[in-house]
């Protein structure tokens, strides 16, 4: 139960940062939407929506029901079953395993939409330098002396890309310094490590204080240059060139690792 409840933590936290995807390439019309976060050792998971227009401010068009969906890991293919509208799932936890490719395919509107992905290794000797830091800052600037707070480090041999993504597991949201909002009562956020395999945290990245569980991912090339087009804002131009790696639709399909430790921000 507890490594459930982890996962569905884990990809709220993904689909919360990837939320890029629900908006439409204008040029696409009628394509569909796919969503997928794959994990070893875990069952599988993919949605479909309806293609939506840059006007409609819903966050998702209607789902798209009745397909039959077929994961291929090369070797063997399963079929997903539509658990509810326009989510297609596999119970299947032993399919999902480090460095095999994986292949989705579906026929929607007489076309054959495909993607394609490899499952990522876990990363290995995660380690944070302090567990705890006490930090205090003027709170009546809007910006202090940029200090590193913390260095988290990794074994990272074959130049993979990584993100760390941090929950604060107090529910709070103490700012840092002046000038910081919180995101919409957010209590977690992502820093890209891009293909290192050391980060620097700095006080004039790091937005709270608190008790945070600090999460590792190893990811692919797709979800890396997903995460960079949201992060440079949400005006028009991006939602147009949000990238996917979806042959005859858009979205993601793409598969993640990870490892976990704590830090604590005190003041």
């Amino acid at each position: 139960m507890k490594r459930n409840l982890y996962f569905i933590w884990l990809t709220g936290i993904i689909f919360m940062v990837t939320t890029g995807c629900k908006k439409n390439n204008l040029n696409s019309t009628g394509q569909p939407v796919v969503q997928a976060y794959l994990l070893a050792g875990h069952p599988i998971t993919v949605n479909l929506y309806q293609q939506k227009s840059l006007t409609d401010t819903a966050n998702y068009g209607p789902a798209i029901t009745g397909q039959q969906l077929y994961i291929s890991d090369g070797s063997k293919q399963i079929q997903l079953t539509e658990t509810t509208k326009g989510t297609y799932t596999s119970n299947d936890s032993t399919f999902l395993v480090s460095g095999k490719t994986y292949s989705l395919s579906f026929k929607y509107l007489s076309q054959t939409v495909s993607a394609k992905t490899v499952m990522p290794y876990k990363p290995q000797n995660f380690q944070t330098q302090y567990g705890q830091v006490y930090y205090e800052n003027d709170k009546n600037t809007t910006r202090g002396e940029i200090d590193t707070l913390n260095k988290f480090t990794w074994d990272n041999p074959d130049s993979l890309n990584h993100v760390l993504v941090f929950d604060n597991i107090e529910k709070t949201t103490l700012p840092l310094r002046a000038g910081i909002i919180s995101n919409s009562g957010s209590y977690q956020f992502i820093m890209q490590a891009d293909r290192k395999s050391v980060y620097f945290v700095e006080s004039d990245s790091f937005p709270y204080y608190g008790n945070f569980q600090v999460v590792l991912l190893s990811v692919n090339q797709e979800y890396a240059d997903l995460l960079k087009s949201n992060t440079l804002g949400s005006n028009s131009q991006n939602l147009l060139n949000t990238p996917t790696n979806v042959v005859n639709g858009i979205g993601i399909f793409t598969a993640f690792q990870s490892d976990t430790l704590s830090f604590i921000l005190r003041y």
